[in-house]
C-alpha cells in the first residue's frame, strides 16, 4: 500500500527569534513593540526561560528592574509580557537548519515546517565545556559533572550529586554551586583554578567562597581522576607560567564529586550553517552596531554572540537587537555603506561590535586580558585621535565593560582601536 508523505507546511513571519532564554524573550518582545506584527519565538524546551529556570539564587534584575530577583522570577517578568505583546511562541520545537536567505526548517511535535523570515534573531545561548574539552586524564567514574548539570539536578530534579566535592574552575556557575552544595549539607573541599586569578565575578568569590570558608587555590589544576565505579579522589598540582603541572607539587584530594566550571561555548551551529562569519575569540558572530551579522537580515545577541557576566546585560543587548531587526524588516534598509572596523588593542581581549557605521550611538562591550587597578580604557581612531576614555578603579576579565560611544565615531572610515593604558 502506497502512502503519500504529508506536505511540509510553509509559513512566513516578519521576525523569527531562535531561543527562549533571557536574550530571546527580550528580543522578541522588543521586536513586537517596535511595530512588527508577526514575531515568532522558537524554543526547543517545553518551557521558556532557558538557563534561568535552574538559577534559584538571587542577584538578577539589579540593572534591568532595580531589584534582586531569582532566575525564575527574572524570566517570569518577560514571559508574562509575551501574550500582551502579541508574540507567537512555538515551544518543544527544534530548528533543524537555517539558510542564508532566512529560511528555517523546524520540527514541532513531529511535524516539519519551513519558516520564511524577514529577519532572524539568533539567541541560542551557550553550553558548558566538558571534561573532554580540557582532556583530564584518568578513569570515567560516576560523580564528574559540569557545574550547570549539577545545578539542574539539585535545583530542578531534587537529586543530590554528592557529599564531598571539589570544583575545577572558578567560573560563576562553579562558585555559585560551591555555595549551593554547602547549603545542601555537602562538604566542598576546595575550588581549583588554573589561572593566576579567579574567572568569576568578585562578588561571587566573596558571597560563595569567603562567606563559607571554602578555599580557592589559584595556579592549580586537576591532573588525575581516581575511581572506577564512583569517584574516590582527584590529584591536583600547581602549574607554571605555561600552565604545565609541576610534578613535585602534586597532591591527593579525597572526594566523591567533581564539578567542572571551565568555560562556556556559544551555541553557534546554526550560525555557521547560515554562512555567518565568526569571531575566533568570542566564539560568536561578527556583528555591526545594529547586531546584524555579515549575512543581511540575520542578527545575534546574548550569550550566543559573546558570553556575558550578567543576565541583565543580555536582556538590554537583546532588546536593542530586537528593535534593529524590526527596523530592518519594516524599512527594508540597505546595509550601511560604511563598515568601520573596531579592533582590540593592548590589554583588551575582544570588543563588540566589530564594525560600526558612524551613523548612530552605540555601546562598546569589551573584556580585558588580565586584572588591573587604576587603568584607563581609551578609544582612538586610526590617526591616533582620542574618541573616548573611561577611567576605571578596577578591571577584571570576568567583568564585561560597557562604554557608550556617540555617533560620528569612525565616520571617516578610519578604524577604531580600544586599549587599556
Amino acid at each position: 500500500m502506497n502512502s503519500k508523505a504529508s506536505p511540509i507546511e510553509k509559513i512566513q513571519r516578519e521576525v523569527v527569534v531562535i531561543g527562549g532564554g533571557p536574550a530571546g524573550l527580550a528580543a522578541a518582545i522588543a521586536a513586537r513593540e517596535a511595530g512588527c506584527k508577526e514575531v515568532l519565538l522558537v524554543e526547543r524546551d517545553r518551557i521558556l526561560g532557558g538557563i534561568l529556570n535552574q538559577c534559584i539564587h538571587d542577584g538578577f534584575g539589579l540593572h534591568a528592574f532595580k531589584e534582586a530577583l531569582s532566575g525564575p522570577e527574572y524570566a517570569d517578568r518577560y514571559i508574562r509580557r509575551l501574550p500582551g505583546a502579541g508574540v507567537e511562541v512555538m515551544d518543544n520545537t527544534i530548528v533543524l537548519s537555517l539558510s542564508s536567505d532566512r529560511v528555517l526548517e523546524v520540527s514541532a511535535r513531529g511535524a516539519l515546517r519551513h519558516v520564511e523570515a524577514g529577519a532572524v534573531i539568533l539567541a541560542m545561548g551557550c553550553r558548558e565545556r566538558t571534561r573532554g574539552a580540557i582532556s583530564i586524564p584518568g578513569h570515567r567514574p560516576a560523580g564528574v559533572y559540569t557545574a550547570g548539570a549539577a545545578q539542574n539536578l539539585i535545583n530542578l530534579e531534587n537529586i543530590m550529586v554528592g557529599r564531598r566535592a571539589c570544583i575545577l574552575g572558578s567560573g560563576d556557575i562553579g562558585l555559585i554551586m560551591a555555595r549551593r552544595l554547602t547549603l545542601e549539607g555537602a562538604r566542598v573541599e576546595a575550588v581549583f583554578e588554573i589561572l593566576p586569578y579567579s574567572s568569576g565575578l568578585p562578588r561571587n568569590i566573596q558571597q560563595c567562597l569567603n562567606d563559607y570558608n571554602i578555599p580557592l587555590f589559584l595556579n592549580t589544576t586537576v591532573t588525575d581522576i581516581i575511581g572506577k565505579g564512583r569517584l574516590e579522589a582527584i590529584r591536583v598540582a600547581q602549574v607554571d607560567g605555561d600552565r604545565v603541572p609541576i610534578p613535585e607539587t602534586e597532591r591527593l584530594v579525597p572526594c566523591d564529586t567533581l564539578l567542572l566550571s571551565v568555560g562556556l561555548i556559544p551555541e553557534n551551529e546554526l550560525t555557521v550553517q547560515a554562512g555567518v562569519a565568526m569571531d575566533p575569540v568570542t566564539g560568536g558572530a561578527l556583528v555591526d552596531d545594529t547586531f546584524m551579522t555579515g549575512v543581511p537580515g540575520i542578527f545575534a545577541c546574548g550569550n550566543v554572540l559573546h558570553v556575558h557576566d550578567l543576565a541583565d546585560w543580555v536582556s538590554v543587548e537583546a532588546e536593542e537587537a530586537g528593535r534593529f531587526a524590526a527596523a530592518y524588516v519594516q524599512e527594508r534598509r540597505e546595509e550601511p555603506r560604511r563598515r568601520t572596523p573596531v579592533r582590540a588593542g593592548e590589554g583588551v581581549r575582544y570588543v563588540l561590535p566589530q564594525t560600526i557605521s558612524g551613523e548612530r550611538d552605540f555601546i562598546l562591550s569589551l573584556r580585558v586580558t588580565a586584572p588591573w587597578r587604576d587603568r584607563t580604557v581609551v578609544i582612538r581612531d586610526g590617526g591616533g585621535r582620542e574618541i573616548r576614555r573611561k577611567k576605571m578603579m578596577r578591571l577584571h576579565p570576568a567583568e564585561m565593560i560597557r562604554i557608550p560611544v556617540k555617533k560620528g565615531a569612525g565616520a571617516d572610515g578610519s578604524p577604531l582601536e580600544v586599549s587599556v593604558e
